[in-house]
Formats: structure tokens, sequence, C-alpha cells
């Protein structure tokens, strides 16, 4: 295989476009309001990125092997309200609800598994049947917002390290460090042949159903993750509180470059997309523009990034880049 030319080949690389875009729009913030800059803000926007960056990051495992994952809502808001209404405190509770997050993520991420890769129903009608499930007994555990979260949960997982480094942050980093080896075993690389061509990994001796299946029980974990994350950040509970992340999983996977016909993008893109849109809901705010037009934005700023992603792809395939 021929090597790339690395500043060709980083061109075409949709992360490198969605920093570029992060970048700019944190310059903007610095601009509006200086104090933006300061380690207190900059730990405040991280901690209300990560909720959705890790939603995206599950959502992007499943549309890497072409598929959709419509049980996201449903396992945050899940999650939210079992950490809410069953607190446990000090820091083994802490990680016993990560547990039980990380759990209630596997099992219905297993579920969905089993429906797509064992049944072979699609994707979208099996999730979305996993979604109002899962959504039901949110509302039969917490039938309206409240409850309160444990206290070390709320404050030390929204605190900085050594006063700098969001504990929040770490979180992410941790997801992304664990994918950057998984992505390199074989799995990952079925999970990337899959997406590419399923009939194609299938003749060549991959074990389509299970890598699904573990695809789509790792994007539960996630979701998991996402929804403890989230009740750190709101300490409180709320039955709906996965819908709102729904729609911009999907919008930040887009805007990371991530293709929706599979087997191109990754985490670490779609993550920074998920800050992209946070940052932009941020400086939107700043602007003074009023809260009813953030979607608009946020579409827009989606749509110019795709077709700016295409364009480069395009520049890609003329020049040879990104041919195997």
């Amino acid at each position: 295989m021929k090597r790339k030319p690395v500043l060709k080949s980083l061109l075409t690389e949709g992360a490198v476009l969605i920093v570029l875009i992060y970048v700019i729009l944190y310059a903007i913030n610095v601009w509006q309001q200086p104090r933006a800059w300061s380690l207190g803000a900059f730990g405040n926007l991280v901690n209300n990125s990560v909720p959705l960056a890790l939603a995206a990051a599950g959502q992007t495992l499943v549309v890497l092997s072409r598929g959709f994952d419509l049980s996201l809502a449903g396992v945050v808001s899940l999650t939210n309200v079992v950490m809410a209404v069953y607190p446990l405190q000090g820091p083994g509770g802490a990680l016993a609800s990560l547990g039980i997050c990380l759990g209630i993520g596997a099992v219905v991420g297993a579920v969905n598994g089993w429906l797509v890769a064992g049944l072979r129903l699609q994707a979208i009608a099996a999730t979305l049947a996993t979604m109002i499930i899962c959504q039901g007994i949110a509302l039969v555990i917490l039938d309206a917002p409240g409850g309160q979260v444990a206290d070390w949960v709320s404050y030390e997982l929204t605190d900085r390290l050594w006063g700098v480094v969001p504990v929040s942050g770490l979180v992410v980093l941790a997801v992304i460090l664990v994918w950057s080896f998984a992505r390199r075993t074989d799995w990952g690389v079925a999970l990337y042949a899959i997406g590419e061509d399923e009939q194609a990994a299938r003749l060549s001796g991959v074990p389509v159903a299970r890598v699904r299946f573990l695809t789509f029980v790792g994007a539960g974990m996630l979701y998991g993750l996402a929804g403890y994350m989230l009740s750190a950040q709101t300490a409180t509970g709320n039955p709906n509180a996965g819908t709102p992340l729904l729609m911009l999983a999907f919008a930040a996977v887009a805007l990371g470059g991530t293709a929706f016909t599979g087997g191109k993008g990754g985490l670490f893109a779609s993550v920074m997309g998920a800050g992209t849109l946070m940052l932009l809901q941020k400086v939107l705010f700043s602007s003074g523009v009023a809260s009813f037009y953030t979607g608009i934005f946020q579409g827009a700023v989606l749509i110019l990034a795709v077709v700016f992603s295409g364009v480069l792809a395009g520049i890609g395939r003329g020049t040879g880049i990104g041919k195997r």
C-alpha cells in the first residue's frame, strides 16, 4: 500500500476540519467574553459538552457499521433517573453507580444487538422499540423531574483535577484512548470492513453478526456513561433527559465527518463535533441571539461542514488520496 502524503491526507480527514471550526468558534467566544479564557470557564464548557460527546461517541460506533441507534435517548434517560432516585454516596457509591449505568447500557445494547444481528430486524425499528421501553421504565421510576444525585458524583465529577484539568474531560480522554486501541483490534478492523461492504466482509470470513452485536453493546455502554456524566452535571433526574441529545448526537457525528453510509470516520471527530455544537450555543447566547434560533445556526454550520468535507474528499479522490 502506497503511503499517503501526510498533509494532504490530514486535509481530507474530518477531524482536522472540525478542530479548525472549534478553534475559530473558541476565538470568537474569547473575543466576545475575555473571561471565557479562564480555567473555570473552560471547565464549565467541557462539563457541558461531555454528555453529548459520549452519546455521540456511542452513536459513531453504530454508524460506522452502517446502522442507526435510537435507544440513545432511552438509555440516557433511564440511567439519569436511576442516579437521581437511588443515589449511592461516597467514592464507593459513585463507582457502584457507574457500574450500574454501564450495565444498563450494556443490557440495552445486547438486546439491540440480538434484535439487529440475531433476528435481522431493521436497526431503526429495533432501537426505536428499546428507546420507548427505556423511557417508559424511566417514567415509572420518576414520573416528573426531581430526585437528587449523590453529592460526591455531582461535585467531584464536575470539578477540576489540581484546579486545572476538568475531571469530565479526562473521562472523554479515557474513552478516546480506549478507542485508539480498540480500532486496531480484529473487532475494530471488522467494524470498518462491515461499514464499507458487508457482503465482502462476510465473504472474507468476518463474523458480521458477532461484530454488530458487540458494537451495539459498546454503544450502549457509552450511552450509559453519558447518562452518568449528565447526572453529575445536572445533579437531578429527568425522565426525558436523553431526548434532546438524540438529534444532537447525530448532528455531532455528521459534523465530525463520519459517513452515515458506514466505514469512514472515528470517535475523536464526533467528540469534537459535539464540543463544537455546545460551543456554538455559547457563542450565540453571548451574541444575544434568541435560543429558538440556535437550531437554525447549528443546522447551517452542519450543512457547511458536510459540504466542505465532501469537497475535500473529492480533492482527495482526485489526487489518489484515500484509495486503497
